[in-house]
Protein backbone atom coordinates (compact mmCIF):
# COMPACT_ATOMS: atom_id res chain seq x y z
CA UNK A 1 0.00 0.00 0.00
CA UNK A 2 1.36 3.87 -1.15
CA UNK A 3 1.27 6.76 0.93
CA UNK A 4 -0.45 9.98 -1.03
CA UNK A 5 1.07 12.90 -0.19
CA UNK A 6 -1.23 14.08 2.87
CA UNK A 7 -0.85 10.76 5.06
CA UNK A 8 2.75 11.86 4.57
CA UNK A 9 2.36 15.53 5.75
CA UNK A 10 0.31 13.77 8.71
CA UNK A 11 3.22 11.11 9.89
CA UNK A 12 6.16 13.49 9.01
CA UNK A 13 4.24 16.41 11.88
CA UNK A 14 4.12 12.86 14.32
CA UNK A 15 7.28 12.10 13.78
CA UNK A 16 8.48 15.69 14.33
CA UNK A 17 6.08 16.80 17.11
CA UNK A 18 6.49 13.44 18.71
CA UNK A 19 2.62 13.73 19.72
CA UNK A 20 -1.12 13.96 17.97
CA UNK A 21 -1.93 17.11 19.84
CA UNK A 22 1.67 19.13 18.58
CA UNK A 23 1.17 17.53 14.80
CA UNK A 24 -2.53 19.18 14.99
CA UNK A 25 -1.31 22.25 16.06
CA UNK A 26 1.19 22.15 12.98
CA UNK A 27 -1.01 20.81 10.47
CA UNK A 28 -4.29 23.15 12.00
CA UNK A 29 -6.57 20.19 11.98
CA UNK A 30 -8.25 18.43 14.80
CA UNK A 31 -6.11 15.84 16.96
CA UNK A 32 -8.87 13.40 15.89
CA UNK A 33 -8.69 14.36 12.53
CA UNK A 34 -4.77 13.36 12.36
CA UNK A 35 -5.22 10.37 15.36
CA UNK A 36 -8.45 8.56 12.42
CA UNK A 37 -5.98 9.35 9.06
CA UNK A 38 -3.05 7.86 11.29
CA UNK A 39 -5.20 4.73 12.31
CA UNK A 40 -5.98 4.41 8.80
CA UNK A 41 -2.33 4.53 7.58
CA UNK A 42 -0.68 2.06 9.72
CA UNK A 43 -4.24 -0.21 9.04
CA UNK A 44 -3.52 -0.12 5.07
CA UNK A 45 0.31 -0.41 5.33
CA UNK A 46 0.02 -3.81 7.31
CA UNK A 47 2.16 -2.72 10.04
CA UNK A 48 2.34 0.03 12.75
CA UNK A 49 3.84 3.02 12.48
CA UNK A 50 3.76 4.04 16.83
CA UNK A 51 3.45 2.27 20.02
CA UNK A 52 1.12 3.72 22.23
CA UNK A 53 2.45 3.22 25.39
CA UNK A 54 0.52 5.42 29.12
CA UNK A 55 -0.64 7.98 26.06
CA UNK A 56 2.63 8.28 24.57
CA UNK A 57 3.99 8.08 21.14
CA UNK A 58 6.89 5.84 20.29
CA UNK A 59 8.34 5.08 16.79
CA UNK A 60 8.38 1.79 16.17
CA UNK A 61 11.35 0.52 13.95
CA UNK A 62 9.65 0.29 10.77
CA UNK A 63 8.68 4.33 11.23
CA UNK A 64 12.58 5.37 11.59
CA UNK A 65 13.01 3.78 8.17
CA UNK A 66 10.51 5.09 7.05
CA UNK A 67 11.04 8.95 7.74
CA UNK A 68 14.35 9.07 6.48
CA UNK A 69 12.56 8.04 2.51
CA UNK A 70 9.59 10.79 3.45
CA UNK A 71 11.92 14.04 4.15
CA UNK A 72 13.80 12.86 0.93
CA UNK A 73 9.71 13.53 -0.46
CA UNK A 74 9.23 16.31 1.75
CA UNK A 75 12.28 17.99 0.57
CA UNK A 76 11.44 17.37 -3.05
CA UNK A 77 7.87 18.86 -2.38
CA UNK A 78 9.22 21.92 -1.06
CA UNK A 79 11.95 22.57 -4.12
CA UNK A 80 8.72 21.95 -6.67
CA UNK A 81 6.87 25.13 -4.25
CA UNK A 82 10.24 27.06 -4.49
CA UNK A 83 10.25 26.54 -8.32
CA UNK A 84 6.73 27.19 -8.63
CA UNK A 85 7.06 30.80 -6.91
CA UNK A 86 10.39 31.36 -8.38
CA UNK A 87 8.98 30.88 -11.83
CA UNK A 88 5.89 33.15 -11.24
CA UNK A 89 8.46 35.92 -10.02
CA UNK A 90 10.16 35.58 -13.42
CA UNK A 91 7.47 36.11 -15.09
CA UNK A 92 7.01 39.65 -13.21
CA UNK A 93 10.74 40.27 -13.53
CA UNK A 94 13.09 38.31 -11.76
CA UNK A 95 16.97 37.11 -12.61
CA UNK A 96 19.63 35.19 -11.06
CA UNK A 97 22.63 36.06 -12.72
CA UNK A 98 26.40 34.15 -11.87
CA UNK A 99 30.05 34.81 -12.88
CA UNK A 100 33.47 33.61 -12.25
CA UNK A 101 35.42 35.78 -10.24
CA UNK A 102 37.63 37.26 -12.52
CA UNK A 103 34.55 38.69 -14.68
CA UNK A 104 32.56 39.51 -11.57
CA UNK A 105 34.60 41.53 -9.01
CA UNK A 106 33.67 44.97 -11.30
CA UNK A 107 32.44 44.49 -14.54
CA UNK A 108 29.25 42.14 -13.84
CA UNK A 109 28.19 45.25 -11.33
CA UNK A 110 28.50 47.60 -13.55
CA UNK A 111 26.45 45.98 -15.89
CA UNK A 112 23.94 45.74 -13.07
CA UNK A 113 23.87 49.21 -12.47
CA UNK A 114 23.23 50.16 -15.87
CA UNK A 115 21.05 47.35 -16.33
CA UNK A 116 18.69 48.73 -13.75
CA UNK A 117 18.49 52.47 -14.94
CA UNK A 118 16.20 50.77 -17.74
CA UNK A 119 14.96 47.99 -15.67
CA UNK A 120 14.17 49.11 -12.64
CA UNK A 121 11.02 46.53 -12.19
CA UNK A 122 13.62 43.31 -12.60
CA UNK A 123 14.91 41.97 -9.11
CA UNK A 124 18.19 41.05 -10.10
CA UNK A 125 19.97 38.35 -8.03
CA UNK A 126 24.06 37.94 -8.01
CA UNK A 127 27.20 36.00 -7.09
CA UNK A 128 30.15 35.10 -8.19
CA UNK A 129 31.19 31.46 -7.55
CA UNK A 130 34.19 28.97 -8.17
CA UNK A 131 34.08 26.94 -11.39
CA UNK A 132 32.47 24.60 -10.20
CA UNK A 133 29.93 25.82 -8.49
CA UNK A 134 28.89 27.83 -10.98
CA UNK A 135 28.54 25.27 -13.21
CA UNK A 136 25.83 23.11 -10.89
CA UNK A 137 24.16 26.76 -10.29
CA UNK A 138 22.86 26.61 -13.92
CA UNK A 139 22.70 22.91 -14.61
CA UNK A 140 20.15 22.85 -11.70
CA UNK A 141 18.59 25.94 -13.21
CA UNK A 142 19.31 28.07 -9.95
CA UNK A 143 20.80 30.50 -12.13
CA UNK A 144 19.24 32.34 -15.27
CA UNK A 145 22.87 33.23 -16.84
CA UNK A 146 26.29 32.81 -16.01
CA UNK A 147 29.65 35.12 -17.84
CA UNK A 148 32.82 32.67 -17.49
CA UNK A 149 36.00 33.28 -18.91
CA UNK A 150 37.05 29.57 -18.93
CA UNK A 151 35.83 27.29 -21.28
CA UNK A 152 32.57 25.27 -20.50
CA UNK A 153 31.52 22.19 -21.97
CA UNK A 154 28.12 20.40 -21.09
CA UNK A 155 25.48 18.75 -23.77
CA UNK A 156 22.55 20.81 -21.24
CA UNK A 157 24.28 23.90 -21.52
CA UNK A 158 24.61 26.57 -24.27
CA UNK A 159 27.77 28.72 -24.52
CA UNK A 160 28.39 31.65 -26.34
CA UNK A 161 31.58 33.74 -26.46
CA UNK A 162 30.92 37.00 -26.01
CA UNK A 163 34.59 39.00 -25.72
CA UNK A 164 37.92 37.99 -26.00
CA UNK A 165 41.10 38.99 -23.79
CA UNK A 166 44.27 37.66 -22.84
CA UNK A 167 46.98 36.99 -19.65
CA UNK A 168 49.31 39.66 -18.64
CA UNK A 169 51.81 40.02 -15.71
CA UNK A 170 51.88 42.09 -13.31
CA UNK A 171 54.29 43.49 -10.61
CA UNK A 172 54.69 45.93 -8.32
CA UNK A 173 56.07 49.67 -9.09
CA UNK A 174 59.73 50.00 -8.94
CA UNK A 175 60.04 46.81 -9.95
CA UNK A 176 62.90 45.45 -12.24
CA UNK A 177 60.66 43.77 -14.93
CA UNK A 178 58.59 47.14 -14.84
CA UNK A 179 60.96 48.30 -16.72
CA UNK A 180 60.63 45.75 -19.68
CA UNK A 181 58.28 46.61 -22.20
CA UNK A 182 56.89 42.86 -23.09
CA UNK A 183 58.02 39.97 -20.89
CA UNK A 184 58.81 36.30 -21.46
CA UNK A 185 58.00 32.97 -18.72
CA UNK A 186 61.83 32.87 -18.64
CA UNK A 187 62.06 36.82 -17.19
CA UNK A 188 59.90 35.97 -14.76
CA UNK A 189 62.06 32.87 -12.94
CA UNK A 190 64.43 34.88 -10.89
CA UNK A 191 61.06 36.55 -9.14
CA UNK A 192 58.89 35.46 -6.25
CA UNK A 193 55.44 34.11 -8.51
CA UNK A 194 52.03 34.16 -7.14
CA UNK A 195 50.12 31.50 -8.87
CA UNK A 196 47.19 28.90 -8.65
CA UNK A 197 46.58 25.45 -8.02
CA UNK A 198 47.10 23.24 -10.85
CA UNK A 199 44.04 21.58 -10.18
CA UNK A 200 41.93 24.53 -10.96
CA UNK A 201 41.08 25.85 -14.58
CA UNK A 202 43.16 29.14 -14.63
CA UNK A 203 46.27 27.02 -13.19
CA UNK A 204 46.06 24.42 -15.22
CA UNK A 205 46.19 27.27 -17.84
CA UNK A 206 49.33 28.88 -17.16
CA UNK A 207 50.81 25.55 -16.47
CA UNK A 208 50.04 24.96 -20.01
CA UNK A 209 51.84 28.16 -20.81
CA UNK A 210 55.38 26.92 -19.26
CA UNK A 211 54.74 23.72 -20.32
CA UNK A 212 54.70 24.73 -24.02
CA UNK A 213 57.98 26.66 -23.64
CA UNK A 214 59.78 24.34 -21.54
CA UNK A 215 59.96 26.49 -18.60
CA UNK A 216 59.68 25.54 -14.67
CA UNK A 217 56.73 26.86 -13.20
CA UNK A 218 57.35 27.20 -9.44
CA UNK A 219 55.38 29.49 -7.56
CA UNK A 220 56.01 30.99 -4.35
CA UNK A 221 52.32 31.76 -2.94
CA UNK A 222 49.41 30.29 -3.80
CA UNK A 223 45.94 31.75 -4.03
CA UNK A 224 42.48 31.17 -5.00
CA UNK A 225 41.80 33.62 -7.56
CA UNK A 226 43.09 36.40 -9.54
CA UNK A 227 41.66 38.93 -6.92
CA UNK A 228 44.08 37.23 -4.84
CA UNK A 229 46.63 37.46 -6.67
CA UNK A 230 46.48 40.91 -7.92
CA UNK A 231 46.28 42.42 -3.68
CA UNK A 232 49.27 40.47 -2.89
CA UNK A 233 51.11 42.09 -6.05
CA UNK A 234 49.80 45.32 -4.52
CA UNK A 235 51.08 44.77 -1.48
CA UNK A 236 54.82 43.70 -3.00
CA UNK A 237 54.62 39.94 -2.41
CA UNK A 238 55.71 39.14 -5.88
CA UNK A 239 54.37 39.45 -9.55
CA UNK A 240 51.31 37.30 -11.09
CA UNK A 241 49.80 36.20 -14.14
CA UNK A 242 46.52 37.06 -14.06
CA UNK A 243 43.41 37.67 -17.14
CA UNK A 244 42.84 40.78 -18.51
CA UNK A 245 39.21 41.24 -17.17
CA UNK A 246 40.53 40.78 -13.54
CA UNK A 247 43.45 43.71 -14.31
CA UNK A 248 40.93 45.95 -15.49
CA UNK A 249 38.71 45.70 -12.01
CA UNK A 250 41.24 46.49 -10.15
CA UNK A 251 41.64 49.94 -9.21
CA UNK A 252 43.90 52.14 -12.06
CA UNK A 253 48.16 52.51 -10.84
CA UNK A 254 48.18 49.45 -8.27
CA UNK A 255 50.65 47.82 -10.46
CA UNK A 256 52.24 47.92 -13.19
CA UNK A 257 50.87 45.67 -16.39
CA UNK A 258 52.68 44.21 -19.24
CA UNK A 259 52.35 41.60 -21.67
CA UNK A 260 53.66 38.37 -21.76
CA UNK A 261 54.98 36.83 -25.09
CA UNK A 262 52.83 34.19 -26.48
CA UNK A 263 50.15 34.55 -23.76
CA UNK A 264 47.11 32.69 -24.90
CA UNK A 265 43.59 34.29 -25.67
CA UNK A 266 41.02 33.75 -23.06
CA UNK A 267 37.01 33.74 -23.94
CA UNK A 268 35.07 35.77 -22.12
CA UNK A 269 31.39 33.35 -22.38
CA UNK A 270 27.60 33.69 -21.80
CA UNK A 271 26.52 30.30 -20.54
CA UNK A 272 22.93 29.47 -20.06
CA UNK A 273 20.76 25.88 -19.92
CA UNK A 274 20.10 24.91 -23.54
CA UNK A 275 16.65 23.58 -23.00
CA UNK A 276 14.81 26.48 -22.52
CA UNK A 277 14.91 30.29 -24.07
CA UNK A 278 16.51 33.44 -22.54
CA UNK A 279 13.63 35.19 -20.61
CA UNK A 280 13.18 38.47 -21.68
CA UNK A 281 14.97 39.97 -18.79
CA UNK A 282 18.13 37.90 -19.59
CA UNK A 283 17.92 38.76 -22.86
CA UNK A 284 17.74 42.76 -21.81
CA UNK A 285 20.64 42.04 -19.69
CA UNK A 286 23.01 40.10 -22.15
CA UNK A 287 22.90 42.98 -24.69
CA UNK A 288 23.62 45.50 -22.10
CA UNK A 289 26.79 43.27 -21.30
CA UNK A 290 27.70 43.51 -25.04
CA UNK A 291 27.77 47.16 -24.92
CA UNK A 292 29.53 47.64 -22.02
CA UNK A 293 32.44 45.06 -22.78
CA UNK A 294 32.66 46.73 -26.55
CA UNK A 295 32.61 50.27 -24.50
CA UNK A 296 35.74 48.84 -22.31
CA UNK A 297 37.92 48.28 -25.45
CA UNK A 298 37.62 44.17 -25.15
CA UNK A 299 38.14 42.50 -29.01
CA UNK A 300 35.30 41.03 -30.12
CA UNK A 301 35.60 36.63 -30.02
CA UNK A 302 35.85 35.93 -33.58
CA UNK A 303 37.99 39.20 -34.03
CA UNK A 304 41.59 38.70 -35.52
CA UNK A 305 43.51 40.24 -32.37
CA UNK A 306 47.75 39.88 -32.71
CA UNK A 307 49.03 38.87 -30.40
CA UNK A 308 49.64 40.51 -26.92
CA UNK A 309 46.88 43.78 -28.54
CA UNK A 310 44.74 43.24 -26.18
CA UNK A 311 47.15 43.47 -23.21
CA UNK A 312 48.64 46.84 -25.02
CA UNK A 313 45.83 48.03 -24.74
CA UNK A 314 45.47 47.22 -21.21
CA UNK A 315 49.15 48.87 -20.39
CA UNK A 316 47.33 51.70 -21.75
CA UNK A 317 44.59 51.51 -19.59
CA UNK A 318 46.33 51.05 -16.76
CA UNK A 319 49.28 53.56 -17.02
Amino acid sequence: MSMNLRQIEVFRAVMTTGSISGASRVLHVSQPAVSRLLSYTESRLGFALFERIKGRLYATPEAKQLIREVENVYLGVQRVSELAHDLADRRHGLLHVVSSPSIGQTLIPQVIARFRQSNADVRVTFQFLSYAHLKDRLLNRQADLGVVILPMDHPNLQVTPIARGTMVCICPYNHPLARRSTLKLADLRPFALVSYGRDTPLGMRIADMYEAVDEPLKAAIEVGSPQNACALVEMGAGIAIVDEFSVRSWPANHFVVRPLAGAPSLIANLVYPCYEPLSQPAQAFVGTLRALLAQQGFASPDADVPANDGASELLRHAA
